[in-house]
């Protein structure tokens, strides 16, 4: 209805129009140098609508023509898109088939028909996965990463083929440029935490971990691996505070205030960790400071004065009172360690040792019977996998388990303990 009333009213003013033109009056006079045109009016407006007419006619003619190859790559780039479109859907289907030769086929398709997007840049890096062409995958992932819309997806596929080369360097720091590309994402949060595990990069470790970690532990490993003084110092106080009974954290902190020639607060902190855990290796660290025997039975004492009666305060004293030639002293301090039931084989063979300073024969000779039925010395291990170490470490280097390191004796995992004093 509304076309029809449409009509209707433009014929209307066409013919009001042609009746109007047709009762005009006068005419038109149009000289070209010698020759001269004459029309009626009503006859020069119809021509000079014909012309107007005739005009545009060629206009669109042309336009149409020098459009021509335009349109015909137009059309030729939408037909490749329907069926580059087409050969992505070809490729998801052969992936999820696990048909490698396919995927393969339809993804190379893909890219040669739409380019390479970050689409099939994605889809070729996963067709040479699961055809077992991993310098095929690394190749797409690579030209996806070069993408600014691609990166983490190109970023994100390398980390997977460097962590199952076992190239953790290589990995994180494609973490970091992925985290750099696509800030937040709570998996590579993870991800990067457990490669900084895996590199000792502690105090990436630290910085990734959550509050329920073993951050002492890292804060410890990140001071003594820092290089700047002034880092070293902040990271080894936070860790002691955050753990004093952790020797590594205690001789951390305690070896930066020996550097600023503290010595007197690198021993009391040593000694307020002594006393919470009582480790040799916190013994091994204070003495090296001593200049001869007797100064080392002296930081002996100092270093042991918050748990005197502690068994391993009396093993230490025994010892260094045996190195300082006071063989009574050190009789006594072992009678103490035996009294209290640490039937170890480094008691037996101190106190085997102290015999022979003596010169009783017969004494060492028991001794060394003793040692060689007595329980095994406590020693670092990892009570999640069982795993004896050289020296402590924040995670266990063969199951990479955090926190789990300690210092004692045990028959199995889980079983470690120091003797009560």
């Amino acid at each position: 209805m509304r076309r029809t009333l449409t009509l209707i009213l433009v014929s209307a003013v066409v013919i009001a129009a042609a009746w109007w033109i047709k009762h005009l009056g006068g005419g038109l006079t149009l000289q070209v140098g010698q020759t001269i045109f004459q029309a009626p009016l009503p006859v020069a407006i119809l021509a000079l609508l014909l012309l107007v007419v005739l005009i545009y006619v060629v206009t669109r003619v042309f336009a149409t023509i020098f459009k021509l190859p335009g349109s015909f790559r137009a059309g030729g780039e939408r037909r490749a898109r329907r069926r580059g479109e087409a050969a992505i859907t070809s490729t998801l289907t052969a992936l999820a088939a696990r048909d490698p030769a396919d995927a393969r086929r339809e993804a190379a398709r893909a890219r040669r028909l739409l380019g390479e997007t970050p689409q099939t840049l994605l889809l070729s890096a996963y067709a040479g996965s699961i055809a077992g062409d991993e310098a095929e995958a690394e190749a797409a992932f690579e030209k996806l990463a070069e993408r600014k819309d691609g990166a983490f997806l190109g970023l994100r596929g390398l980390i997977r083929i460097a962590i199952a080369r076992e190239d953790f360097v290589r990995a994180a720091d494609l973490a970091r440029k992925a985290e750099a590309a696509h800030p937040g994402a709570a998996w590579l949060r993870n991800e990067r935490t457990q490669l900084a595990l895996r590199t000792g990069d502690w105090a990436e470790a630290l910085e990734l971990t959550h509050e329920d970690a073993p951050k002492a532990g890292f804060g410890a490993a990140a001071a003594e691996a820092a290089s700047d003084p002034a880092m070293a110092h902040k990271l080894a106080k936070a860790a002691y505070k955050r753990d004093p009974g952790l020797a590594a954290a205690a001789i951390a902190y305690a070896r930066r205030l020996r550097e600023g020639k503290r010595e007197k607060a690198a021993l009391d902190v040593l000694r307020k960790s002594w006393a919470l855990a009582p480790n040799p290796a916190l013994a091994e660290f204070a003495l090296t400071a001593a200049p001869d025997k007797r100064a080392r039975l002296q930081t002996g004492f100092e270093l042991v004065k918050l748990a005197p009666d502690h068994p391993e305060s009396h093993l230490l004293l025994a010892r260094l009172s045996l190195e300082a030639g006071h063989t009574a002293d050190a009789q006594g301090h072992i009678a103490v360690v035996r009294a209290a039931g640490l039937d170890q084989r480094r008691v037996h063979l101190l106190h085997a040792d102290i015999h022979e300073a003596e010169g009783n024969d017969s004494g060492q000779k028991e001794a060394l019977r003793g040692a060689a039925n007595a329980a095994p010395d406590p020693e670092w291990r990892c009570d999640s996998c069982g795993t004896t170490l050289a020296a402590w470490a924040p995670a266990c280097p063969v199951c990479h388990t955090v926190g789990r390191v300690k210092w004692g004796t045990g028959l199995r995992a889980g079983q470690l303990a120091l003797p009560k004093p």
